[in-house]
């Protein structure tokens, strides 16, 4: 391990809510220290759009801390890897993180499966893990979560985002008391992700006086639902809950009308992509839940997003951009923290002891009021419904996981 040795004998800059203030460099001063934040995303592939968002925004936090100098004596650099949506490449970045020793916290990943394999080897090694956008509850939660019994996986892992424990009763009580519907049919493609999120609507829908009056699985890589769909008629169902991804959801969804069974088709955030309405021409009036809000909705939205903007990186914020720039900023509140106990410096153990910081962070950011609870989870869990309207997603309602 690196001796870390802190000169910035300046206050933190700035005040109140975090990331005020414009991006630039390190300003003048003498910080001597570098800390490095690695960021893990999909930087190639289908999913890179969100992943350079995920990468951007961290570097914005990153500028505008060192701009601020916010931790004295510390000058903040990011380490991004690309993990290519794909959990074994997520492990080798998990592993070349560790390795470097000025990396005291990774932000991300895009993917929970990718979480998943990097879980692991960053526990071991006490490196925090900050997820802008991971949903499954296994992560915090366990494998016996949908059992009622929670049991947390990692000290190290965090996220900024609510969880698909959290979408399906959002789900549920959109339907039953915006969109009035009673009786829904309910259909998941049997992996964790589909079932974990029909479990959680089946409960919240049937505990506000609607009726579940039909069940049916199907294969992820199915394309004929002719007969489901005449069940579905069938059933006198107005609505479908689906648990899985757009890929399925889209067949799905067009031959039910098709069928004649003209009824709204809902899911999670898996079936909330633009490819879902560009592969359904019937896809019109169906809904989604997102992790989230889009950032102009949030609370400091809108000022990240002129901020991100006038830093002029290439690509779009994206979905979890913002979500992925308090992520970091919780990084970055634990380190101050852990040189303020130790006298301004950072202790040999410094990555033990920024994990620990972390748990305790507490502030207002983009997103909003970032905070941990017990298991890992955000206590700002912020979820918003959209509707296909003319073709497109359009955001219909957004609000806190509040029964």
């Amino acid at each position: 391990m690196l001796t870390w040795k802190l000169t910035g004998d300046e206050p933190a800059g700035g005040g109140g809510k975090a990331g005020a203030g414009g991006a630039g460099g390190n300003g003048s001063g003498a910080s001597s220290t570098t800390v490095v934040i690695g960021v893990d995303a999909p930087l190639s592939g289908d999913l890179s759009f969100l992943g350079a968002g995920i990468k951007h925004s961290a570097d914005l936090a990153v500028k505008t801390a060192n701009q601020k100098r916010h931790v004295p004596g510390v000058t903040f650099e990011v380490k991004a890897l690309d993990d290519e949506a794909l959990p074994t490449a997520g492990q080798r970045n998990a592993e070349r993180f560790i390795a470097d020793d000025k990396v005291l916290g990774v932000v991300g990943p895009l993917n929970s499966a990718v979480a998943h394999s990097m879980l692991e080897p960053l526990e071991r090694a006490k490196l925090v893990n900050v997820s802008p956008a991971n949903t499954s509850p296994v992560l915090t939660h366990g494998f016996d979560w949908a059992k009622g019994t929670k049991s947390r996986q990692s000290t190290t892992y965090f996220r900024t985002v609510a969880t698909d424990v959290d979408q399906g009763p959002f789900a549920a009580r959109y339907l039953y008391r915006d969109a009035g519907k009673r009786k829904v049919f309910v259909v998941d493609d049997n992996t964790s992700y589909g079932t974990g999120l029909t479990a959680g609507f089946r409960s919240g829908f049937t505990a506000l006086g609607g009726r579940v009056v039909g069940a049916d699985h199907v294969a992820p890589e199915d394309g004929e639902f002719s007969a489901l769909a005449a069940k579905v008629r069938a059933s006198g169902a107005d609505a479908v809950y689906f648990g899985g991804y757009y890929t399925t959801a889209a067949p799905l969804s067009r031959q039910l009308k098709e069928a004649g069974a003209n009824i709204p088709l809902m899911g999670g955030d898996g079936i909330f992509d633009p490819q879902y309405t560009e592969t359904n021409d019937r896809a019109e009036g169906d809904l989604a839940t997102g992790i989230g809000a889009p950032a102009e909705d949030l609370p400091g939205g809108r000022d990240f997003l002129s901020r991100y903007r006038a830093a002029g990186y290439p690509d779009e914020a994206g979905a979890y951009g913002a979500y992925a720039y308090d992520a970091t900023w919780a990084v970055i509140e634990a380190v101050k923290a852990v040189a303020a106990a130790h006298g301004g410096s950072l202790p040999a153990n410094a990555r033990a002891r920024t994990a620990e910081a972390v748990a305790g962070v507490a502030f207002d950011g983009v997103t909003g009021r970032v905070a941990f609870d017990e298991y890992g989870d955000t206590v700002n869990r912020r979820l918003t419904v959209h509707a296909v309207k003319g073709g497109d997603w359009k955001s219909v309602k957004s609000g806190p996981h509040t029964p």
